[in-house]
């Protein structure tokens, strides 16, 4: 029995040993690339703006007499490139504007709280900053509807409509869903720092890696920027201030806006009904709710669709202020 016991104790050392071979393998060439992979993380678009003593970037192009502000999801790692496949259908009747936070694409990390108040304040002054003004149609995509929304109950006068991409407004989540899915985001972030996303296919997170609309080197830059920040004190910190920012969003009145919802059937597969649903409660039925079979990612699946949307929202904002 003791001998059965002492060799199956030397198999498990040998796996432990075996694993931890491959975990500090991974780690090492994971470092390798990540240097590797700086001049196309120094390859960077859009307008720098210093906002709280670090720099956010802020794309723009197109001319019109609107302004659309598209504003990521969590995590996203390359807002400029993910929303291309649908800001590059908007050019040619307004000025759009990505606003990259703390944490993502080329702007810095910062130390700074990540409250929906300081979100919203940075993302005010990173526009500011790159010469945009307000009013703006805003297009958030997942976690930033709450900022959308917190946006129109807090400066009014600065939205004029809201456009969203399978966005998490009240009633999407249980405020307490945000703080007890910050460890699992730390799981994610680690799964990344150690190298282990390099050998599974971060392509199949982010449809925009597969979308001809963004060119090859463009991809490459997307990919390095997702295995150096996705893992980021940044984003940890963010994600730990979810449940808190949403009652937030809760507690304010529902904005008497245009408002568009693209949402996902494929996002919570096993109760898509749900998920559809809550746009029509929280506006009491409203606001249009488009439902899209596809995945989370809608602005990148249903572009044409949302460019759609987007159209028939700025018409009818500018029919109000004529």
């Amino acid at each position: 029995m003791k001998k059965a016991l002492k060799r199956i104790g030397i198999v498990l050392l040998i796996f432990l040993l075996i694993d931890a071979l491959i975990i500090g393998g991974l780690c090492i060439y994971h470092r390798a690339q990540l240097k590797k992979e700086a001049p196309l993380r120094e390859k960077t678009v859009g307008t720098p703006v210093t906002v709280d003593g670090g720099t956010m970037y802020v794309y723009t192009e197109g001319a019109g007499d609107q302004t659309v502000v598209f504003l990521s999801g969590y995590g996203t790692s390359s807002p400029i490139y993910d929303f291309k496949p649908l800001y590059s259908k908007l050019t040619d009747g307004f000025r759009i504007a990505v606003v990259e936070k703390f944490g993502y694409g080329f702007s810095d990390e910062t130390d700074l709280p990540r409250d929906i108040d300081t979100l919203l304040s940075e993302t005010r002054a990173a526009l500011t900053g790159a010469g945009l003004r307000a009013p703006y149609l805003l297009v958030p995509h997942s976690a930033s509807g709450m900022e959308a929304l917190y946006w129109a109950q807090q400066y009014p006068d600065e939205v004029s409509g809201i456009v969203f991409s399978d966005a998490a407004i009240p009633g999407a989540f249980d405020t307490n869903d945000y703080n007890e899915n910050a460890p699992l985001d730390k799981a994610m972030a680690l799964t990344v720092d150690i190298g282990l996303w390099r050998v599974l296919n971060p392509d199949s997170t982010y449809p925009a890696l597969s979308s001809p609309l963004l060119t090859d080197e463009e991809k490459q830059v997307y990919r390095a920027l997702f295995q150096a920040n996705r893992g980021s004190k940044t984003l940890i910190h963010e994600a730990e201030c979810g449940g808190e920012n949403m009652k937030k969003v809760e507690a304010g009145a529902v904005p008497e806006i245009p408002m568009l919802f693209f949402t996902s059937t494929g996002y919570m597969p096993n109760d898509p009904e749900t998920w559809c649903s809550v746009p029509d409660k929280y506006t009491n039925g409203k606001a249009e709710n488009i439902r899209c079979d596809c995945g989370h990612y809608v602005h990148v699946e249903k572009a044409d669709e949302m460019a759609e949307g987007i159209r028939k929202i700025a018409a009818e904002i500018a029919a109000q202020e004529e």
